[in-house]
């Protein structure tokens, strides 16, 4: 048996597309509506995606008790239900927020928290249910696929909501933002729904373990090196990966004197050397070498270089100005996300699965907290980083530069982490080969 098909892992996709519709909903839309429409502090939203990423440490939590029963389709559901409420509950706050109530605060606070627990509760599930059934030469293709698809949730709907909500009322959100959460949640009831009872386990599947209780279980992730080596590999290699998502535009902005258009456009230049980077380890990742750990570890590898090699042409860019190829170097820097993110995902689910059925989630709950940690402080410290550069060296364009060649630094950090990743899994598969 193969496990599951293409087909299937496609579906599985259509629930990644699902959460990032409605993130992109959260997490971008408010936030320009609460800063310009509303006229708030940016520090408010800004405050409350942080918190959505902060009570996703409860992931742990949700992947044991996927773990437990054994099942993770119920696990997705109830985080996609969590998911569209805590967005529409977000959304009701702004019309609070709007009359200056404290309701609005706390239903905003409260909206974010449920977000924060269906991304968790969904995300951590999905993952695990991909590393449960999906054979190993497929992981990496599986991994690019879900990536590509959650990222085209998130430009679908930024397209769709973003015509339909013009002109702009708070009834007209609310029915636009009902149609996006609730035409997700049907979508991701499409992917997942039947298609756990279907789907065989690999073959080299081994037999479940009994279930433990949570602590048991984290205590014995994390007495594993391996795992440990892992958690810190995942938290370098997010923290400088989410280091830019604030800092790019502006940088094309005070330093090169680009419009908010044409800094847009090189957002979008990044996002499609993303995309062509996944292809590309998707392919080539379970095409040569089925998967291997030892195959994604070089992927990985060679994504953080590559990435760390073009912070260093973003710090030369500082330097140089508007003489300097802006355009190419950020789709390279895309591209190299790109490469090590799925090769990261694709090995994340190798060493998931290699410790056996019911095991599974809680190490995949583990790795998305490092992540979520890492996504929460990366964006703040790459700004803060800047504000504080500037002020010490009465320099923009230094201030950049030092920022990026920091950035870059984790990125060596976390490649030199990566070379140990599945070394474990490779011997023990050379172990049982003998």
């Amino acid at each position: 048996m193969k496990g599951l098909g293409w087909f299937g892992i496609v579906r599985l996709g259509l629930v990644q597309f699902a959460i990032g519709a409605i993130v992109m909903l959260s997490s971008s839309l408010l936030n320009r509506l609460m800063v310009v429409e509303y006229g708030l502090p940016a520090a408010i939203p800004a405050g409350l995606v942080a918190w959505h990423y902060a009570v996703q440490l409860s992931r742990p939590i949700w992947g044991h008790g996927s773990d437990r029963g054994m099942r993770r389709t119920p696990w997705i559901v109830m985080g996609m239900a969590l998911l569209a409420g805590g967005a529409m509950l977000a959304v009701a706050s702004l019309g609070e927020l709007g009359r200056g109530s404290v309701i609005g605060y706390a239903m905003a606070v409260a909206g974010f928290a449920v977000i924060g627990a269906g991304v968790g509760a969904a995300g951590t599930s999905l993952l695990a249910l991909l590393a449960t059934r999906v054979a190993p030469e497929r992981r990496a293709a599986a991994a690019a696929i879900t990536w590509i698809m959650m990222i085209v949730g998130i430009v679908i709907t930024a397209s769709v909501a973003g015509r339909l909500i013009d002109p702009f009322s708070f009834d007209r959100l609310v029915r636009v933002a009902g149609g996006v959460a609730g035409g997700a949640f049907i979508v991701a009831m499409i992917g997942i729904v039947g298609i756990e009872g279907r789907a065989p386990l690999p073959v080299e599947a081994p037999v479940a373990r009994p279930a433990q209780r949570f602590g048991e279980a984290l205590g014995e992730m994390m007495s594993e090196p391996e795992a440990r080596h892992f958690t810190a590999f995942v938290f370098f290699a997010m923290l400088a990966y989410s280091m830019q998502d604030l800092i790019l535009e502006p940088f094309a902005g005070l330093v090169f004197g680009l419009t908010p258009g044409q800094s847009t456009q090189l957002s979008g230049t990044q996002h499609s050397g993303v995309l062509i980077g996944m292809i590309l380890v998707g392919i080539g990742g379970s095409a040569f070498g089925g998967g291997s750990p030892r195959i994604l570890r070089r992927w990985i590898v060679g994504g953080c270089i590559g990435s760390a090699l073009a912070l260093v042409g973003l710090c030369m860019a500082a330097r140089v100005g508007a003489g300097w190829p802006l355009a190419a170097n950020i789709w390279l820097l895309g591209f190299a996300n790109g490469v090590f993110a799925v090769a990261a995902i694709g090995a994340m689910m190798s060493l998931a699965g290699s410790a056996g059925p019911g095991r599974e989630g809680v190490r995949m709950g583990v790795w998305g907290a490092a992540q979520a940690i890492a996504f929460g402080l990366g964006g703040l410290i790459g700004a803060v980083g800047v504000d504080i550069a500037r002020f010490l060296t009465g320099q923009t364009s230094d201030a950049f530069a030092l920022v990026f060649a920091g950035e870059g630094a984790l990125f060596l950090a976390a490649a030199w982490l990566a070379v140990g990743v599945g070394r474990g899994a490779i011997a023990r598969k050379q172990e049982a080969l003998a």
